[in-house]
This record gives C-alpha cells, sequence and structure tokens, in this order.
C-alpha cells in the first residue's frame, strides 16, 4: 500500500508550481493560465525517515531503501466541471483513483497572478470545487440506485443489500453534504471503498501563502483552518514559491540554513508527508539484513499477515510466524542478536496489528 495523492483545486492556485517543487521535477508545465496541467502528472517521492540509517548502520546493509509516496497533479477544476465545463468529468475520473484528495487553496494576494473568480477567497474556491465533485457523485448514485432499486424490487437479494449501502450515500449526497459523512458500518466498508466516489477521500488542505507567512499564516490560512477543523480535515501550510526554491538547492545544509532564515524548521514536503501519514493512517515497518534495510508501508491496522503480502505473496500464503522486534529495542540492544539474546524479539502470528517502528523477519515455507 502506497500514499497516493491527487492534487487537486481551481485554476492558477500554485497546484503545478506546488508539484514541481514536491517531487523536484518539472514535469508539469506551471503558467499563469488555466488548464497549463493537460494530463496528470505522476510524481514519486521518498518518505524520509530518520530510522533507516539507524537500522542500516548497526546491521552493515548494503544498501537502503526508503518507501516513497506519490503525487498526481490534477488540472484544475472550474464551476460546471461535473456538467463538462473546462476539462470536466475526464479529471473528475483521475480523482477516483488516488488515496487521498491534496486539495490546494490560494492564500495569498498578487494582483500579476490572475485569479479564476476574480479574488481570493479560499473558503468559496473549496465549495466551488467540493460542489463539482459533490454533483458528479450525486449523478453517478442517483444513477445507480434506480437501477438497484429496481433490481430489489423484483426480489434481488444482492439488490436490497446493496440499497442498504446506497441508500446512506445518496442521502448525505442529496442534502449537499460528502459521502465521507455517510453512517457506514465496518461490515460496508470494502464496498463503499469499491464504490470510488470522490467525495469518499480523506482531504488534506494545503494553504499555498506568500514567503512571509509561511512560518505563522495569514488571515486567509486561519479560515481554512477553521473550516477544516469543522469537517475533521487535515490543514498545512505551504510556499510553493519556497517549496521551488528549495528544490533547487542540492546540499541539504543549504537548504536547511535557507529554511532556518525564514523561520521554519520542515520542508513543505515534510509537513505534507506527515500529515498525509496521518490522515490515511499509515504505519512503517522495516526489513533490515545485510543486503538492504527497507521500509515498508501498512495501514495503521495492518496484521502481521497483511504485512506479509506487502512484501510478497508468497511470504503470506506460506505464512508461519512474524520474528518481531521493535525499533527502540532494536536500537537499545544494538541489533538482531542482541534483541534475542535480551528477550525482546517476540514470535507473532499472523493476526498480530503491526505497530509503526517494527523489524520483522518473516517465517514462511511454500
Amino acid at each position: 500500500m502506497g500514499f497516493n495523492c491527487g492534487i487537486v483545486g481551481l485554476p492558477n492556485v500554485g497546484k503545478s508550481t506546488l508539484f514541481n517543487a514536491l517531487t523536484a521535477t518539472a514535469q508539469a508545465d506551471s503558467a499563469n493560465y488555466p488548464f497549463c496541467t493537460i494530463e496528470p502528472n505522476a510524481g514519486r517521492v521518498t518518505v524520509p525517515d530518520h530510522r533507516l540509517a539507524m537500522l542500516a548502520g548497526l546491521a552493515s546493509s548494503a544498501q537502503i531503501i526508503p518507501t516513497h509516496l506519490e503525487f498526481v497533479d490534477i488540472a484544475g477544476l472550474v464551476r460546471g466541471a461535473s456538467k463538462g465545463e473546462g476539462l470536466g468529468n475526464k479529471f473528475l475520473s483521475h480523482i477516483r483513483e488516488v488515496d487521498a484528495v491534496c486539495h490546494v487553496l490560494r492564500c495569498f494576494d498578487d494582483g500579476e497572478i490572475t485569479h479564476v473568480e476574480g479574488g481570493v477567497d479560499p473558503l468559496r474556491d473549496n465549495e466551488i470545487v467540493e460542489t463539482e465533485l459533490l454533483l458528479a457523485d450525486l449523478e453517478a448514485m442517483e444513477r445507480r440506485f434506480k437501477t438497484t432499486e429496481k433490481r430489489a424490487k423484483g426480489g434481488d437479494k444482492d439488490a436490497r443489500t446493496q440499497l442498504q449501502l446506497l441508500e446512506p450515500v445518496v442521502a448525505v449526497l442529496r442534502d449537499g453534504r460528502p459521502a465521507r459523512t455517510a453512517d457506514i458500518s465496518e461490515d460496508q466498508r470494502a464496498d463503499f471503498v469499491q464504490l470510488q466516489l470522490l467525495t469518499s477521500k480523506p482531504v488534506l488542505y494545503v494553504c499555498n501563502v506568500d514567503e512571509s507567512s509561511a512560518a505563522s499564516g495569514n488571515t486567509h490560512t486561519e479560515a481554512v483552518r477553521k473550516m477544516a477543523a469543522a469537517s475533521g480535515a487535515a490543514t498545512v501550510i505551504v510556499s510553493a514559491e519556497i517549496e521551488s526554491q528549495i528544490a533547487q538547492l542540492e546540499d541539504p545544509n543549504d537548504s536547511a540554513e535557507y529554511l532556518a532564515e525564514l523561520g521554519l524548521r520542515d520542508t513543505g514536503l515534510s509537513k505534507v508527508i506527515q500529515a498525509g501519514y496521518e490522515l490515511l493512517q499509515l504505519i512503517t515497518f522495516f526489513t533490515v539484513g545485510p543486503k538492504e534495510t527497507r521500509a515498508w508501508t501498512v495501514a495503521g491496522l495492518a496484521t502481521a499477515y497483511d504485512a506479509a503480502g506487502r512484501i510478497h505473496t508468497d511470504f503470506q500464503r506460506g505464512f508461519i510466524r512474524a520474528e518481531t522486534i521493535g525499533y527502540d529495542d532494536y536500537v537499545k540492544y544494538a541489533g538482531e542478536v542482541g534483541a534475542r539474546e535480551a528477550g525482546r524479539m517476540r514470535q507473532e502470528g499472523r493476526d498480530y496489528k503491526i505497530a509503526d517502528g517494527d523489524i520483522i523477519l518473516f517465517r514462511f515455507n511454500v
């Protein structure tokens, strides 16, 4: 499982500039006009984790392999996108494929950069995008509901079960609320995810600010923070312009010095990664050995059996046990041998819930 995040927003809010900076590429063409991104650009970035170097050093690993996340830059939406305006439904479909939505909101004033709505108002911009996603979901679910209802009336038992899922979803959409607010039971969760609704995705609001507001925000970002908190969404403040400058610095020390001068501790990328992992409830476990130390990403409720399948289907199919050491114990006892001798290696079964930082050796037989 990876962190696959679609970057959305109105045209000219800084989406492509942010994408280029976060991925340190020039795949997306940033320009001061709408729809400069014609195809969704994807970029993978390394997830920084200080634990990798420590583990690799203790195990004398020949190679370090971090985990990655993927950003997808999706063309700007406009009013009427759900009805085909602008680039329309083509790009709404791209949003359906991501795990989370990274919604960039313009939170800076600059008369030289055109705003498609005539002025800066991030709450209005959010409402426009949210409305278009909601209308697209409602149209799709209304059609599906009618078809399923007809089958249910004809005695189709599967259709009756599907209606139990569709009814609360259609109800919240008709009420103007996103699908993620529907009352869905745990038993229905997998089927709900399969609906691939645009408004079911977790949302991370990225407030794109000018350099002077990067450290403490401004009135725009405060308004977004309050709006996001009310809906249970996360918010980060990022200056796409600053990130662009950092992306050009090759020496990490230069980057750190530049951030310090601006009163910042972390890059925008680090903020987005941390917020994204919390939003999707992701955790990291490690496999460590002389050949490589490697980070793996799984959902927070993943079992040892799930984690084994993340590495290879054979690990899962022939699962015997997971020999597990917590990160702190691995470091404290200077590696696997010391932890084992100290009695800190645990023999876990397939139902064991993975903890963030676990070092795991899977035993399997196929």
